[in-house]
Protein backbone atom coordinates (compact mmCIF):
# COMPACT_ATOMS: atom_id res chain seq x y z
CA UNK A 1 0.00 0.00 0.00
CA UNK A 2 0.92 3.65 -0.18
CA UNK A 3 1.61 4.90 3.36
CA UNK A 4 2.00 8.56 4.33
CA UNK A 5 3.94 9.23 7.56
CA UNK A 6 3.52 12.72 8.97
CA UNK A 7 6.60 13.15 11.13
CA UNK A 8 8.92 10.64 9.48
CA UNK A 9 12.09 11.98 11.12
CA UNK A 10 10.83 11.77 14.71
CA UNK A 11 11.66 9.12 17.29
CA UNK A 12 9.10 6.56 16.11
CA UNK A 13 8.66 7.80 12.54
CA UNK A 14 12.35 7.35 11.72
CA UNK A 15 12.21 3.72 12.92
CA UNK A 16 8.88 3.10 11.18
CA UNK A 17 9.96 4.15 7.67
CA UNK A 18 12.42 1.27 7.08
CA UNK A 19 9.99 -1.28 8.55
CA UNK A 20 7.26 -0.32 6.10
CA UNK A 21 9.65 -0.13 3.14
CA UNK A 22 10.96 -3.60 4.00
CA UNK A 23 7.35 -4.86 4.11
CA UNK A 24 6.88 -3.72 0.52
CA UNK A 25 4.86 -0.57 1.10
CA UNK A 26 5.43 2.63 -0.87
CA UNK A 27 6.20 5.23 1.79
CA UNK A 28 5.99 9.02 1.71
CA UNK A 29 7.41 10.72 4.79
CA UNK A 30 7.33 14.33 5.90
CA UNK A 31 9.68 16.66 7.71
CA UNK A 32 9.45 20.35 8.55
CA UNK A 33 13.04 20.82 7.42
CA UNK A 34 14.30 20.22 3.91
CA UNK A 35 17.72 19.14 5.18
CA UNK A 36 16.12 16.09 6.84
CA UNK A 37 14.63 14.70 3.62
CA UNK A 38 17.85 12.84 2.84
CA UNK A 39 17.37 10.80 6.03
CA UNK A 40 13.94 9.68 4.83
CA UNK A 41 15.13 8.91 1.32
CA UNK A 42 18.13 6.93 2.61
CA UNK A 43 15.61 4.42 4.01
CA UNK A 44 13.92 4.00 0.62
CA UNK A 45 10.99 6.38 1.08
CA UNK A 46 10.02 9.63 -0.62
CA UNK A 47 10.66 12.68 1.54
CA UNK A 48 8.52 15.82 1.38
CA UNK A 49 8.45 19.09 3.32
CA UNK A 50 5.22 19.84 5.17
CA UNK A 51 4.15 22.35 7.81
CA UNK A 52 1.52 20.52 9.83
CA UNK A 53 0.16 23.75 11.34
CA UNK A 54 -0.51 25.18 7.88
CA UNK A 55 -3.76 23.72 6.53
CA UNK A 56 -2.83 24.55 2.93
CA UNK A 57 0.54 22.83 3.24
CA UNK A 58 -1.04 19.71 4.70
CA UNK A 59 -3.80 19.60 2.09
CA UNK A 60 -1.44 19.99 -0.85
CA UNK A 61 1.03 17.41 0.47
CA UNK A 62 -1.55 14.75 1.31
CA UNK A 63 -3.55 15.25 -1.91
CA UNK A 64 -0.40 14.89 -3.99
CA UNK A 65 0.59 11.70 -2.15
CA UNK A 66 -2.91 10.13 -2.32
CA UNK A 67 -2.06 7.52 0.33
CA UNK A 68 -4.04 4.47 1.35
CA UNK A 69 -2.93 4.89 4.97
CA UNK A 70 -1.96 8.05 6.87
CA UNK A 71 0.13 7.76 10.05
CA UNK A 72 0.26 10.82 12.33
CA UNK A 73 3.59 10.80 14.23
CA UNK A 74 3.95 14.55 14.71
CA UNK A 75 5.30 15.89 18.01
CA UNK A 76 7.46 18.75 19.18
CA UNK A 77 9.31 16.72 21.79
CA UNK A 78 12.77 17.48 20.44
CA UNK A 79 12.48 21.09 21.65
CA UNK A 80 11.64 20.15 25.25
CA UNK A 81 13.96 21.01 28.13
CA UNK A 82 12.54 18.80 30.88
CA UNK A 83 10.67 21.50 32.81
CA UNK A 84 7.85 19.48 34.39
CA UNK A 85 7.00 22.35 36.74
CA UNK A 86 5.69 24.26 33.68
CA UNK A 87 4.40 21.17 31.92
CA UNK A 88 1.92 22.76 29.51
CA UNK A 89 4.49 25.29 28.35
CA UNK A 90 6.93 22.44 27.68
CA UNK A 91 4.32 20.60 25.61
CA UNK A 92 2.95 23.63 23.76
CA UNK A 93 4.38 22.62 20.38
CA UNK A 94 3.18 19.03 20.72
CA UNK A 95 -0.23 20.19 21.93
CA UNK A 96 -0.62 22.31 18.79
CA UNK A 97 0.25 19.32 16.61
CA UNK A 98 -2.24 17.14 18.49
CA UNK A 99 -5.03 19.68 17.96
CA UNK A 100 -4.58 21.82 14.85
CA UNK A 101 -2.20 19.36 13.23
CA UNK A 102 -4.63 16.48 13.74
CA UNK A 103 -7.52 18.50 12.34
CA UNK A 104 -5.53 19.46 9.25
CA UNK A 105 -4.44 15.87 8.63
CA UNK A 106 -7.94 14.46 9.07
CA UNK A 107 -9.47 17.04 6.73
CA UNK A 108 -6.85 16.30 4.07
CA UNK A 109 -7.25 12.54 4.58
CA UNK A 110 -11.00 12.76 4.03
CA UNK A 111 -10.54 14.79 0.85
CA UNK A 112 -7.87 12.42 -0.45
CA UNK A 113 -9.98 9.33 0.26
CA UNK A 114 -7.52 7.84 2.74
CA UNK A 115 -8.84 4.51 3.94
CA UNK A 116 -7.01 4.19 7.25
CA UNK A 117 -5.87 6.86 9.73
CA UNK A 118 -3.50 6.12 12.62
CA UNK A 119 -2.49 8.69 15.23
CA UNK A 120 0.00 8.47 18.04
CA UNK A 121 -0.97 9.48 21.55
CA UNK A 122 0.49 8.83 24.99
CA UNK A 123 -0.37 6.74 28.02
CA UNK A 124 0.90 7.07 31.56
CA UNK A 125 0.34 10.29 33.44
CA UNK A 126 -2.99 10.97 31.58
CA UNK A 127 -4.50 7.87 33.24
CA UNK A 128 -6.93 8.34 36.10
CA UNK A 129 -4.88 8.47 39.32
CA UNK A 130 -7.27 6.44 41.45
CA UNK A 131 -7.96 2.72 41.69
CA UNK A 132 -5.55 0.00 40.65
CA UNK A 133 -1.98 0.53 39.47
CA UNK A 134 -2.55 -0.55 35.85
CA UNK A 135 -5.20 0.82 33.48
CA UNK A 136 -6.68 -0.48 30.23
CA UNK A 137 -8.13 1.37 27.27
CA UNK A 138 -11.54 1.08 28.93
CA UNK A 139 -10.47 3.20 31.89
CA UNK A 140 -11.02 6.97 31.73
CA UNK A 141 -8.39 9.62 31.39
CA UNK A 142 -7.75 11.64 34.53
CA UNK A 143 -10.91 13.72 35.19
CA UNK A 144 -8.98 16.01 37.56
CA UNK A 145 -5.52 16.56 36.07
CA UNK A 146 -2.92 18.74 37.71
CA UNK A 147 -3.21 22.43 36.91
CA UNK A 148 0.07 22.37 34.99
CA UNK A 149 -1.10 19.57 32.65
CA UNK A 150 -4.65 20.62 31.76
CA UNK A 151 -3.81 21.91 28.28
CA UNK A 152 -1.74 18.83 27.53
CA UNK A 153 -4.42 16.35 28.55
CA UNK A 154 -6.98 18.38 26.59
CA UNK A 155 -4.77 18.01 23.51
CA UNK A 156 -4.53 14.26 24.11
CA UNK A 157 -8.31 14.05 24.44
CA UNK A 158 -8.63 15.96 21.17
CA UNK A 159 -6.37 13.76 19.06
CA UNK A 160 -7.96 10.62 20.49
CA UNK A 161 -11.56 11.76 20.07
CA UNK A 162 -11.05 13.22 16.61
CA UNK A 163 -9.28 10.06 15.43
CA UNK A 164 -11.77 7.57 16.84
CA UNK A 165 -14.69 9.69 15.57
CA UNK A 166 -13.12 9.25 12.11
CA UNK A 167 -12.92 5.46 12.63
CA UNK A 168 -9.16 5.64 13.06
CA UNK A 169 -6.70 3.91 15.37
CA UNK A 170 -4.97 5.66 18.28
CA UNK A 171 -1.69 4.21 19.49
CA UNK A 172 -0.94 5.35 23.02
CA UNK A 173 2.81 4.98 23.40
CA UNK A 174 4.30 4.57 26.85
CA UNK A 175 7.50 6.28 27.93
CA UNK A 176 9.86 5.76 25.03
CA UNK A 177 13.46 4.71 25.57
CA UNK A 178 16.27 3.76 23.24
CA UNK A 179 18.16 5.63 20.51
CA UNK A 180 17.11 9.24 20.05
CA UNK A 181 15.09 9.41 23.26
CA UNK A 182 15.51 11.00 26.68
CA UNK A 183 16.34 7.58 28.10
CA UNK A 184 18.97 6.57 25.58
CA UNK A 185 22.60 7.23 24.83
CA UNK A 186 23.20 10.96 25.33
CA UNK A 187 19.54 11.51 26.25
CA UNK A 188 18.63 14.25 28.70
CA UNK A 189 16.93 12.01 31.25
CA UNK A 190 19.74 9.45 31.24
CA UNK A 191 22.28 12.22 31.77
CA UNK A 192 20.21 13.56 34.68
CA UNK A 193 20.28 10.13 36.29
CA UNK A 194 24.04 9.90 35.86
CA UNK A 195 24.46 13.35 37.41
CA UNK A 196 22.08 12.43 40.29
CA UNK A 197 19.76 15.25 39.24
CA UNK A 198 16.67 13.02 39.03
CA UNK A 199 15.73 12.19 42.63
CA UNK A 200 13.41 9.60 44.07
CA UNK A 201 10.46 11.67 45.30
CA UNK A 202 8.53 10.51 48.34
CA UNK A 203 8.02 6.75 48.29
CA UNK A 204 8.35 6.64 44.47
CA UNK A 205 4.91 5.06 44.12
CA UNK A 206 4.06 6.51 40.70
CA UNK A 207 3.72 3.63 38.21
CA UNK A 208 5.31 4.09 34.78
CA UNK A 209 4.89 2.06 31.60
CA UNK A 210 7.80 2.00 29.17
CA UNK A 211 8.30 0.84 25.59
CA UNK A 212 11.46 0.60 23.52
CA UNK A 213 11.25 2.83 20.46
CA UNK A 214 11.74 -0.14 18.14
CA UNK A 215 8.82 -1.97 19.76
CA UNK A 216 6.67 1.15 19.37
CA UNK A 217 7.59 1.25 15.68
CA UNK A 218 6.83 -2.45 15.19
CA UNK A 219 3.37 -2.04 16.76
CA UNK A 220 2.71 0.90 14.46
CA UNK A 221 3.80 -1.07 11.41
CA UNK A 222 1.33 -3.81 12.36
CA UNK A 223 -1.46 -1.24 12.79
CA UNK A 224 -1.06 -0.23 9.14
CA UNK A 225 -2.85 -3.44 8.18
CA UNK A 226 -4.27 -4.87 11.42
CA UNK A 227 -6.60 -3.85 14.21
CA UNK A 228 -10.09 -2.42 14.41
CA UNK A 229 -10.59 1.31 15.01
CA UNK A 230 -10.07 2.37 18.62
CA UNK A 231 -7.48 2.90 21.33
CA UNK A 232 -4.39 0.76 21.87
CA UNK A 233 -1.87 1.01 24.70
CA UNK A 234 1.59 0.41 23.23
CA UNK A 235 3.65 -0.41 26.31
CA UNK A 236 5.79 -3.27 27.57
CA UNK A 237 4.67 -6.08 29.89
CA UNK A 238 6.13 -4.60 33.06
CA UNK A 239 4.56 -1.45 34.58
CA UNK A 240 6.71 -0.47 37.53
CA UNK A 241 6.85 2.14 40.31
CA UNK A 242 9.53 4.81 40.25
CA UNK A 243 11.04 3.19 43.35
CA UNK A 244 11.96 0.18 41.17
CA UNK A 245 12.88 1.56 37.76
CA UNK A 246 14.80 4.70 38.76
CA UNK A 247 17.40 2.97 41.02
CA UNK A 248 17.76 0.23 38.40
CA UNK A 249 18.34 2.76 35.62
CA UNK A 250 20.97 4.43 37.79
CA UNK A 251 22.68 1.09 38.43
CA UNK A 252 22.66 0.09 34.76
CA UNK A 253 24.03 3.45 33.69
CA UNK A 254 26.87 3.29 36.21
CA UNK A 255 25.52 6.10 38.38
CA UNK A 256 25.22 6.25 42.14
CA UNK A 257 21.72 5.61 43.57
CA UNK A 258 19.31 8.52 43.17
CA UNK A 259 18.93 11.03 45.95
CA UNK A 260 15.74 10.82 48.04
CA UNK A 261 13.67 14.01 48.32
CA UNK A 262 10.44 14.35 50.36
CA UNK A 263 7.39 15.21 48.27
CA UNK A 264 6.85 18.52 50.06
CA UNK A 265 10.38 19.64 49.22
CA UNK A 266 10.15 18.35 45.64
CA UNK A 267 6.93 20.29 45.00
CA UNK A 268 8.84 23.56 45.13
CA UNK A 269 11.34 22.24 42.58
CA UNK A 270 9.24 20.25 40.11
CA UNK A 271 5.70 21.41 40.87
CA UNK A 272 2.50 19.50 41.49
CA UNK A 273 2.68 17.64 38.20
CA UNK A 274 6.26 16.50 38.74
CA UNK A 275 5.38 15.15 42.18
CA UNK A 276 2.32 13.42 40.73
CA UNK A 277 4.45 11.69 38.09
CA UNK A 278 6.75 10.41 40.81
CA UNK A 279 4.11 9.38 43.36
CA UNK A 280 0.58 9.08 41.89
CA UNK A 281 0.36 8.15 38.22
CA UNK A 282 -0.78 4.74 36.95
CA UNK A 283 0.66 2.38 34.39
CA UNK A 284 -1.06 0.75 31.41
CA UNK A 285 -1.89 -2.72 30.10
CA UNK A 286 -0.79 -3.85 26.63
CA UNK A 287 -3.12 -6.87 26.45
CA UNK A 288 -5.33 -5.37 23.73
CA UNK A 289 -2.45 -4.39 21.44
CA UNK A 290 -0.85 -7.82 21.77
CA UNK A 291 -4.15 -9.58 21.16
CA UNK A 292 -5.59 -7.52 18.32
CA UNK A 293 -2.44 -6.43 16.49
CA UNK A 294 -0.54 -9.67 16.95
CA UNK A 295 2.24 -7.61 18.51
CA UNK A 296 5.30 -9.36 19.93
CA UNK A 297 7.79 -7.26 21.86
CA UNK A 298 11.51 -7.52 21.35
CA UNK A 299 11.93 -5.96 24.80
CA UNK A 300 9.05 -7.27 26.98
CA UNK A 301 10.42 -5.52 30.07
CA UNK A 302 12.32 -2.31 30.68
CA UNK A 303 14.49 -4.34 33.10
CA UNK A 304 16.12 -6.16 30.19
CA UNK A 305 15.52 -3.30 27.77
CA UNK A 306 17.42 -0.74 29.81
CA UNK A 307 20.42 -3.08 29.85
CA UNK A 308 20.45 -3.73 26.11
CA UNK A 309 18.41 -0.96 24.52
CA UNK A 310 20.12 2.28 25.52
CA UNK A 311 22.74 2.28 22.75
Amino acid sequence: MRVFIAGATGAVGSRLVPLLVAAGHEVVGTSRRRNRLADIEADGATGVVMDALDAASVRATVLEARPDVLVHELTGLSAMEGDVKHFDEEFAATNALRTLGTDHLLAAAREAGVGRFIAQSYTGWPNERTGGPVKTEEDPLDPAPTAASRQSIAAIRHVEQATTDAAGLVLRYGNLYGPGNAIGRGGAMLEMVRARKLPLVGAGTGVWSFVHVDDAASATALAVTRGAPGLYNVVDDDPAPVSEWLPELARISGARPPLHVPALVARALIGEHGVSMMTEIRGSSNAKAKRELGWELRHPSWREGFRTGLD
